[in-house]
């Protein structure tokens, strides 16, 4: 068992660089890649906003494989229901999400690992598994690296919209193409009808539907 005490969820982010993540991970077998805001400015290839954080995402049996690769210095820690726990002590069975890294030289939080679904085919969106993306469209390859797609990351960002998330998608929507736009289109009013962003792309010929994700009252 690990006996180092949690870092604080509040510590400040002294995040590593796109070149930092290939570095440690462009030679491993596993699957990888940019996701969040700094995948949107990588395949946008320029500044959106600051960015405070940088994520990578992968499959739950590459893991340990990226957590491996990390400097020695370096301690990961999984987010479970019941606070930070290390990784090394992660129950058996956990239900892994989300995995911060934290340099605890400089207390400071450097990446954040989403932990996200798929087969050896195909990308599946964990909120639900109904849609599925071939791989080659769904992680794109972005001057060698790779990177969550446009409208993927966009799908993350829209069940509950932050400041950020806004100008993210005021910035890359028109930057998508016409497939991808209507794609979208087509993921949001079928997955997260209720969302914000959904009264953008409904019309009189496609109201909301029951969403997979809404909480029933009761």
């Amino acid at each position: 068992m690990t006996s180092a005490q949690p870092p604080s969820t509040d510590a400040p982010w002294t995040p590593l660089t796109v070149e930092d993540l290939t570095d440690l991970f462009g030679d491993l077998d596993a699957r990888w890649w940019l996701s969040g805001g700094v995948a949107l400015e990588h395949w946008l290839g320029e500044p959106i906003r600051e960015q405070a954080n940088i994520d990578v995402s992968t499959l739950p049996g590459d893991v340990a494989a990226l957590i491996a690769a990390l400097p020695a210095h370096l301690r990961a820690w999984a987010v479970l229901v019941d606070g930070l726990v290390a990784f090394a002590d992660v129950p058996a069975g956990a239900d892994l999400q989300t995995i911060g890294v934290h340099d605890p030289e400089r207390d400071a939080w450097v990446l954040q690992i989403n932990v996200e679904d798929g087969t050896p085919d195909r990308w599946l969106y964990r909120r639900d598994p109904r849609l599925s993306i071939p791989w080659d469209e769904a992680v794109l390859d972005v001057r060698g690296v790779p990177t969550g797609a446009p409208g993927v990351q966009l799908l993350w960002k829209t069940l509950r919209p932050r400041p950020q998330d806004e100008v993210d998608r005021e910035t890359v929507l028109p930057a998508l193409s016409d497939e991808e736009r209507t794609r979208l289109r087509r993921d949001i009013l079928s997955i997260h009808p209720h969302s914000t962003w959904a009264i953008h792309f409904r019309s009189p010929f496609a109201p909301a539907k029951a969403s997979w994700n809404r909480k029933k009252k009761g």
